[in-house]
Parts: structure tokens; sequence; C-alpha cells
């Protein structure tokens, strides 16, 4: 006989955030403004599947398959041995990848796409890092050739969606991948990759501990401060190219990408003053990028990281006779949320703007009346749980933040009247014409 046990204790999963009711709304706030923001810009939504082959996951050349949690059936029986292993996917590009060599013949070239989706990641989680976390991507897809002037685009999409949350300054930090490579090749690095990935952990940990690997990894100390003094340059217009070349280091490829990053550059500071950067420290790790790179960060807050990253692909998405080339960037919501959502708040936890009230159970039909000819026209609302005395249906109001209720005719009063329990003002008012302000119709985020 099974033996029988009392519930099973629960405990929370670190690395996998859950909003409260209030919270939410403020992450659904960012997600409208985001979302509304890409498609001013002419993106279109897709969605694609959570699950990929985990070869295909794997497959980037970083050392993805740590990250990845792999999918698997409880049940699954001698027939899942035929079928491809599958993992959850880490990011939004590898699967865009695989959706434009799909569907090419039914898209229409450059394709913009956004994607707002969960992504996972078995990381250790830590301040801003979660092992289940939103992202908000955009992208400019194109076949055989991507016209550059997209690079200088996706930043400026980003700084219009930011400038109308409530993030505080920002800085989005631009770089090109050509640079850094060029310039190692001509000082005789040839292990790009390597010094790249390297050069990245500047920020984290510092440019001693960067010269040390630097050196570990085969460079000579004088190569090792040419690195160093390349990533510490920064510029808000196009000086960098001078700074850069009085370095006196010349490689074709670095050439090329000075004047790639410089017409990017040039039209940030011409649309968006003081929001761009040249920044010759962004590497960005993953290593389908060739070209442009971005990160971006908080002012004031520069050691949280980066909020908001991406960059060029040349060749990430092929099947062997035709390259798609794109540019893509990304929102990290959760991360960016976890940051900023203590300075937050929402002016209510429910959509709820009106509270019909019921002096007695029997009323129940004709409040859902009211209710239901308030919300035809668009006035969020909700009938009483009970039939309780009216102060204590107004306090129920009071705790979830709704700003009105509604009182139907009874029978010692002809007409309904509404009632901002706020500044006790009540009034006659009929549910085929009566609005509340605009400021109450929806709950507003405030800092």
């Amino acid at each position: 006989m099974k033996q029988q046990t009392g519930p099973a204790k629960v405990r929370p999963i670190s690395g996998f955030p859950e909003w409260l009711p209030s919270e939410r709304i403020v992450e659904q706030h960012f997600l409208d403004v985001i979302r509304e923001t890409f498609e001013l810009h002419g993106y279109a939504s897709i969605r694609t599947r959570a699950v990929e082959p985990i070869e295909r996951l794997t497959s980037l050349g970083e050392d993805t398959d740590k990250e990845i949690y792999a999918v698997s059936r409880l049940a699954g029986g001698s027939d899942d041995s035929r079928e491809p292993k599958l993992g959850l996917h880490f990011d939004l590009t590898v699967p865009f990848a695989r959706y434009v060599l799909e569907n090419s013949g039914k898209l229409t070239f450059p394709f913009r796409r956004y994607q707002i989706q969960p992504v996972w990641r078995g990381e250790r989680p830590q301040e801003g890092r979660y092992r289940e976390f939103l992202q908000c991507d955009i992208d400019i897809v194109d076949v055989g050739e991507l016209a550059p002037h997209y690079e200088a685009e996706l930043p400026l999409v980003i700084a219009d969606a930011f400038s109308k949350l409530p993030i505080g300054p920002f800085r989005i930090q631009v770089n090109n991948r050509k640079i850094p490579e060029g310039f190692y090749l001509g000082i005789g690095l040839t292990d790009v990759t390597s010094v790249l990935r390297i050069v990245d952990k500047l920020d984290k940990i510092g440019p001693a501990n960067v010269s040390e690997l630097l050196q570990a990894a085969g460079a000579t100390p004088e190569q090792a401060q040419k690195c160093l003094a390349l990533a510490e340059i920064s510029a808000p217009d196009e000086s960098f190219v001078e700074r850069v070349n009085a370095l006196g280091v010349e490689h074709e490829t670095l050439t090329e990408g000075l004047a790639e990053l410089a017409a990017v550059i040039r039209v940030g500071a011409e649309q968006a003053p003081g929001l761009m950067v040249a920044d010759l420290k962004v590497a960005r790790g993953l290593d389908y990028y060739t070209g442009t790179v971005y990160e971006t960060q908080l002012i004031g807050h520069e050691s949280y990281g980066s909020i908001c990253s991406g960059g060029r692909y040349d060749a990430l998405a092929s099947d062997g006779r035709t390259t798609y080339p794109g540019v893509g960037i990304s929102i990290g919501l959760s991360r960016l949320l976890a940051k900023i959502m203590p300075s937050l708040s929402a002016s209510r936890s429910t959509p709820s703007c009106v509270l019909v009230s019921l002096a007695d159970e029997t009323d129940r039909p004709q409040g859902m009346t009211v209710a239901a000819a308030l919300r035809r026209r668009g006035i969020p609302c909700e009938v009483a749980p009970v039939a309780a005395k009216f102060g204590k249906q107004i306090k129920f109001a009071e705790r979830r933040g709704i700003p009105f209720v509604w009182f139907p005719a009874s029978a010692d009063q002809n007409n309904d009247s509404v009632k901002d329990i706020r500044s006790g003002d009540q009034t006659v008012a009929d549910a085929s014409s009566w609005a509340p302000p605009a400021a109450d119709l929806r709950p507003r985020v405030v800092t």
C-alpha cells in the first residue's frame, strides 16, 4: 500500500524571476512601449519555438554547452532515441537564424523583425543575471549583402525606446570588431578571438589582470600594452580615428573598421546627440559578430554591465548556397528591470479603475450589467466580491488601489452614482456616458 504523504514544501528556485502584480504592471508598461517603438520603426513581430537541436545551439564556437538546458520526456521510450536532442534556446538570434533559413522563400528582404520572448541559460544566478529572462530583439537581415547604414539605425531605435521609459540616463557604446582584429594582427597577435575575449574582461578585472592574461596567452609586454592603449580610446565623435592612428599600427582590416565605425558615430551624433559613443574596449563575446557591436550602460551604474547589446553578423544564417547577413540588438529586459524596479512603482496593483459595489447579493446581476456597460467603453472594472457594508467595500477598493467605487441605483436612490474614494467626491453617473480622468483609466508607472 502506497504511503500517503503531506503536501510538498514549496521551495523557491533562484534565477527564475516572478513579479508581484504591481511589479508586473511596470514590466508590462516597458513591454508595451518597446513593442510600440519597434513597430513604429517598421519591425514585424515573430515568435519562434522554445527549443532547438542542441547541435545547433552548440555550433557557435563558444563554450555554450554549459549554459544550455536540455529537454527530454520523463516517459520517453525507444522512439525518442531517433529524435534530435533538444535544448532551450539561450538567446533569440540562433532560433531567428534558423527561422530565416526555413522561411526565406516567404519573407521579403531586407527583413525587419522584432521578437520578445523568454530565453534560458544555465549559469549561476547573481544580480541582474537569471536562468530565465525576457529579451527584446530587433534584427535586419538581407540576402547576400546588407547595407551598412542599418548598423547606425539599430541603436537609434533603442535610444527612441529608452527615451520613453523611466530608466534614467544611458549611453550606447559602439565599436567595430574589425578595429581590434586589424589592430591585433597589425601588432603580430594572430589568435584574435582569444585576445578579444581577454580584453572583453577589462571592466571586470582591470588592466593589470588583462595584461597578465594577454601575456599568459602569448603576447609580449609591449603587445599587451598596445592592446590596453587601444581599449582606452573612447569618444562621442569621430576623433577616435586620429587617436587610433596615433598608435602607429597599420592593417587594412583596421582601416576598414575605423571607416565603418566613424559612419555609425556620425549618424548617431546627428540623430541622437550625446547618446552614442565610440568605445574601443567593447568586444562582445559571441563569435558570430563580424562588424559593428553595441553595448548599453546606465550612467552611474556602469559596473552593472550592459543592459542592451548586439552587433553585425555577416554569415550567421547560411544554407550553403545563400548567405543572409544581418545586424541585431537586444534589450535584456529582465536584467534592466532588476536594476531599476526598486525605484519604480505602479499607481495601483490592479488594472481595475472602478469597483461596482453591491448593497445586497441579489443585486449582483445589476452590478454585472453596470460593469459590462463600463467595459464596453474601455473602462476596466470589477464587481465587489461580496455584498458587505459600503464602508468595507470602499476599504477593499483602497487596498487594491482602485480609485472609484460605483453605487448602482437602489430603492431610495433613483440614479447610479460614482465616488472618487481619494477625494470623497461623489456624483450622479450613467454607465453609458461616465468616464474617469485619463490619468486614472490605467495604472501608471511612477518613480
